[in-house]
């Protein structure tokens, strides 16, 4: 069966158009030139490169016959002879019992292979809403990617317009062993910074390099520094304990106390002599001064180095650290805390020599700073490296993006590759089972063609045939056989080939007799189809109409009732006819027939579905392609003289003899109208008409007048508007 006949840029198919349909019998109205015959050709020659946009879709594989003027010429005005029709003998039995047996099994084969591959198709359908679900996921990612900031758009380079293609890329990356290192975040931040306007190279972060460790392990720091032990009063300082103390009192005495005791700056009495004093400064002697100094020079020398260190937000401040920028901050506080600690204890020292400190060793600290230094500038020649070599560095980032979107779409694309998986192997096995019931089938219809040898003739062909003729009321000529396979039309009582002496009706009604016979026959002896579509294309274009009615008939029994016939698809120009294959029982209409109809307008024909309520007769027809200016000229000029000649030569009985010399169509505008409608113009062959001359307007109005002046103005005026 033919779903879809769709036509396209072809004759006077100008524009795509489509007959649709799931019914067995299709019946099509158009009137000459709307495109009837090109579809029958198209059916009957689809390899023809005019038909190289048009197509046709079928849900079984079944031979096409067609009936239109291509299987004419082909059949009786090019062959010598007519070819030959096989029929079935119904002399050998058992030949035609092995026939009907086999062919019964070659129809449940048939059917059974139709039934697979429908589970084929559903299987297909199937899986590719699986696989549609899981493109429309993955779609996700030119979407969120493409458009907005643009940053990462450079990564579906070429696979932002197409679904499928972009699928396709994803499905072609394996996915990575272990998670993606970057994020989204990550690799948009790299991109940027070398896409950016910003992108230039960056400086290497200072490191750190303290100049006074030596400082922090100096051993004066761990001795107690003491005064002169010959000193008079050094048992007792020593004892005492207080050294320092003694030390700060002296800078509040005197240089010189004389004969009189001087002021105590302790106890405020009056009770330190000058030997006292003398033996006090005794103590604190040029070695203990010079160990002072030499504190106050380690002090001295550990600030310097200390203030001498670079500001904190010389590297907070840098691009590339600010995801380090608190850890750096917190390493270079330690630090600082660390040296303002053992500048304390120094100053300490100072103030209390005999107290032993301990200085914290700063370098573990400046190793760990100058570590995360290290990373940072490790990034920074790293992207230094990238900018050298830009593409590489975009590149290198384009396969990181698509390995971390093949990371995260994993669970789309393993549930796809299961599905995958699945759907091959049921298709696998569909497969095999319809390729193992085509050998079946294969066997079977060998067996058929083998029987049919000993049964296959044409004489029941030419028997059949001459009985329609006769049956038709023609009996002046006949088919006759003319070999074991062919055979002639002959007159009575003259053997020679009579076909081209017959009237193109009767032509046409031994052609359409040959045509049903070869529907109902073999065409071969290897003709094994057991089914067949029937396309019939005007039969009725040259009979008259004694011979309409018989001709529906015959289409009825032969092809609308017959099971050999999946689908009929029948066209013609008459509504009588179309009319008359029309079934009026509503439900068997819906359930087996469909209606279309053909038409053509400036932009082309155009194929349309059509409503039982919608038919009309010929004349009413003609009306309608009147009253749509935008139809050919040359269709609206030959409706309106048909319309003349049929309402007032077979409705009205009128003369219009003196009609078309009435003063009103006298006007020169009218003159065009006048030569072309006048049928009695007509039998002088004077029928010319230029379409330059056509004016739709001027020649409607010249059909008005006509009507009008004949005395059936209201009859113009309600057909103007059917």
């Amino acid at each position: 069966m033919i779903t879809q006949i769709h036509m396209d840029a072809v004759a006077s198919f100008r524009h795509a158009t489509s007959l649709v349909t799931d019914k067995k019998i299709n019946l099509v109205y158009g009137l000459n030139g709307t495109g009837k015959s090109t579809i029958s050709n198209f059916l009957y020659d689809s390899q023809h490169s005019a038909f190289k946009l048009c197509k046709q879709m079928r849900a079984e594989s079944v031979p096409v016959l067609v009936y239109n003027q291509k299987f004419i010429q082909d059949n009786f005005f090019v062959a010598d002879s007519l070819k030959g029709i096989f029929s079935l003998s119904k002399e050998n039995k058992a030949a035609e019992q092995k026939i009907a047996d086999a062919t019964k099994r070659q129809g449940e084969l048939e059917q059974n292979r139709q039934a697979k591959r429908r589970e084929i198709e559903l299987a297909e359908q199937s899986f590719s809403a699986q696989k549609q679900q899981a493109i429309d996921k993955v779609w996700s990612i030119k979407q969120t990617y493409a458009g907005g900031d643009r940053v990462l758009e450079y990564c579906l380079e070429g696979l932002k317009g197409q679904k499928d293609k972009l699928f396709a890329h994803l499905q072609g990356i394996s996915k990575p062993l272990s998670s993606p290192e970057k994020g989204v975040q990550t690799i948009r931040q790299e991109v940027e910074a070398l896409k950016g306007d910003s992108a230039q190279y960056q400086q290497l972060l200072p490191t750190l390099n303290f100049g006074a460790h030596d400082v922090e392990s100096d051993s004066i720091f761990g001795v107690s520094i003491l005064g002169n032990a010959d000193s008079e009063v050094a048992d007792l300082i020593e004892k005492l304990g207080n050294s320092d103390w003694v030390k700060q009192g002296l800078s509040y005495l005197s240089q010189d106390a004389g004969d009189s005791n001087t002021q105590c700056p302790f106890c405020q009495q009056e009770t330190i002599s000058e030997k006292f004093i003398e033996s006090v400064r005794s103590y604190f002697d040029e070695t203990y001064q010079q160990q002072l100094v030499e504190l106050d020079q380690l002090l001295d020398t550990y600030q310097t180095a200390v203030k001498a260190l670079p500001a904190l937000t010389s590297f907070t401040d840098h691009a590339f650290a600010q995801k380090r920028k608190d850890s750096i901050s917190n390493k270079y506080q330690l630090l600082i805390d660390a040296f303002q600690n053992n500048v304390r204890n120094i100053e300490e020292k100072s103030k209390s020599p005999k107290v032993p400190v301990v200085l914290a060793d700063t370098s573990d600290i400046i190793v760990a700073f100058n570590s995360e230094v290290g990373q940072v500038n490790a990034e920074v020649k790293v992207y230094n490296d990238r900018l050298k070599n830009r593409a590489s560095a975009l590149e290198k980032l384009r396969h990181e993006f698509w390995q971390l979107m093949r990371w995260q779409f994993d669970q789309t694309m393993e549930r796809f590759e299961a599905d995958r998986q699945a759907f091959d192997q049921e298709i696998v096995g569909l497969n095999a089972v319809v390729g193992s019931i085509g050998d079946e089938l294969n066997k079977v219809t060998g067996e058929i063609e083998e029987a049919q040898k000993q049964t296959v003739n044409v004489d029941q062909a030419v028997t059949a045939i001459n009985a329609g003729l006769l049956d038709l009321g023609i009996d002046d000529f006949s088919l006759q056989k003319y070999t074991d396979s062919l055979y002639r039309v002959v007159r009575a009582g003259d053997s020679k080939d009579a076909f081209n002496s017959l009237s193109e009706g009767e032509k046409m009604m031994i052609s359409f007799l040959y045509f049903c016979e070869l529907c109902k026959g073999k065409s071969s002896a290897a003709d094994t189809q057991a089914q067949r579509v029937a396309v019939i294309d005007d039969p009725i274009s040259s009979l008259s109409h004694v011979f309409v009615f018989n001709v529906g008939q015959l289409i009825r029994s032969v092809f609308f009732k017959g099971d050999r016939f999946s689908q009929v698809i029948v066209l013609t120009h008459s509504l009588y006819f179309f009319y008359e294959l029309t079934d009026p029982n509503h439900e068997r209409r819906e359930k087996t027939q469909k209606l279309f109809r053909l038409s053509k307008t400036s932009l082309g024909s155009v194929i349309q579905e059509m409503k039982y309520e919608e038919i009309q007769n010929d004349y009413q027809a003609y009306w309608s392609v009147v009253n749509d200016q935008t139809q050919p000229p040359a269709l609206v000029a030959n409706c309106m003289r048909n319309i003349v000649e049929y309402f007032f030569n077979f409705v009205r009985k009128k003369d219009l003899n003196n009609v078309f010399q009435m003063p009103e169509l006298q006007d020169t505008k009218y003159q065009a109208f006048c030569r072309y409608i006048n049928r009695e113009s007509h039998s002088l062959g004077q029928n010319i008409i230029d379409m330059k001359e056509f004016d739709y307007e001027v020649f409607k109005e010249g059909l008005r007048l006509v009507f009008e002046k004949t005395g059936y103005p209201d009859h113009f005026k309600a057909m103007s508007k059917c």
